[in-house]
């Protein structure tokens, strides 16, 4: 996810320091993002004639201190985005924008994590990012106005349209979406249809335009498994505790396109 809303940015004209803790990880992260400027160019999904802007990779936290912008997009589990966004909150001047680019942790729980409840705000950006331009916005109920504003304005510059929510847990989308692809995975467990009918009807029937279970490869399943048992966790809602399906398919490191073979196979695996 990262490496889309990177790719979304520099495509945009604007620098990115896209920081993680694995030299490897960067590596596929500046292959990866190289090829979705080219796909977005080609679909007209950036502006035409603008040079990107600069892409740094790095393994430390600290090359993010003089950033205007700070978006946070590690995996859905608290410690870990804890960690970066104290981090991060520390190292960034008071006022900066600390985004988390979360699927369903409400915006007032990561508050308790920083310094600074005010400068920090959710985003849920689709995937890929650079292609979809809708973006699902969050505000706490400590948010500043002053920092949805600048927010809101970053979004428009980089082309994409903003929607903004209460907090909840799962917010809109992932509230209604990992529950829905939950089911259609328990679906298949129960031997109903296969993928490849689940996805058809949903599309053709219901207007997805992906099919549940290609979305989730798209997701990642081991995201999408650690998305649900935070909405789990939060709501007790039975649907969003992950299917036996969901659990085998991590366990067998079948985790969807980035790892080459999930509900699909595919012929290369994607960063």
């Amino acid at each position: 996810m990262g490496t889309g809303i990177s790719t979304l940015v520099v495509g945009h004209g604007l620098p990115v320091v896209l920081v993680d803790v694995d030299e490897g990880v960067l590596e596929r992260a500046r292959a990866a993002s190289a090829t979705g400027l080219r796909h977005a160019q080609l679909t007209g999904a950036l502006p035409a004639g603008r040079a990107p802007g600069k892409l740094r990779t790095t393994l430390s936290l600290g090359d993010a201190a003089e950033a205007t912008v700070i978006i946070e997009a590690v995996t859905e589990l608290p410690e870990k985005k804890a960690e970066v966004l104290a981090g991060l909150a520390a190292l960034v001047r008071p006022g900066t924008p600390l985004i988390s680019n979360t699927s369903g942790i409400p915006i007032d729980e990561m508050a308790a994590w920083v310094p600074r409840p005010e400068d920090l705000i959710g985003t849920h950006f689709m995937n890929p990012a650079y292609l979809i331009a809708m973006v699902e916005v969050i505000r706490g109920p400590k948010t500043a106005d002053r920092t949805v504003e600048s927010v809101l304005a970053l979004l428009t510059r980089i082309g994409r349209r903003a929607v903004v929510v209460n907090d909840a847990p799962g917010f809109v989308t992932s509230r209604l979406l990992h529950p829905m692809i939950n089911d259609a995975a328990q679906v298949i467990g129960a031997g109903t249809a296969t993928v490849e009918e689940v996805d058809t009807l949903m599309q053709g029937c219901l207007g997805h335009p992906t099919g549940p279970l290609r979305t989730a490869d798209l997701i990642g399943i081991d995201n999408l498994v650690d998305a649900l048992n935070a909405l789990h966790a939060r709501t007790g809602d039975e649907r969003c505790r992950p299917s036996k399906v969901l659990l085998d398919k991590v366990r067998l490191g079948e985790l969807g396109r980035k790892s080459g073979r999930g509900f699909y196979v595919y012929s290369e695996a994607k960063s």
